[in-house]
């Protein structure tokens, strides 16, 4: 599982990361408290998958000035 913690554009992430499907990799929110979005995912490599997450949102035309933070739980 990893998780998003992301106190704006909650929904913005949690639709981007979930229509992700690059190489098989897939998301699914599985839960949202305050800021903390958490996802499973079908990778077993966690941190492959956060880096996957961190690197995907940052490619977004506000993921550069976006504050958050990608974390395996």
């Amino acid at each position: 599982m990893i998780i998003v913690n992301c106190p704006m554009k909650r929904d913005y992430v949690t639709e981007l990361l979930e229509n992700y499907n690059e190489d098989g990799v897939t998301f699914k929110k599985v839960s949202e408290v305050g800021m903390k979005l958490s996802f499973e995912t079908n990778l077993e490599d966690e941190e492959k998958a956060a880096r996957i997450a961190k690197d995907t949102i940052k490619a977004t035309e506000i993921g550069a000035v976006l504050y958050f933070q990608v974390t395996v739980g």
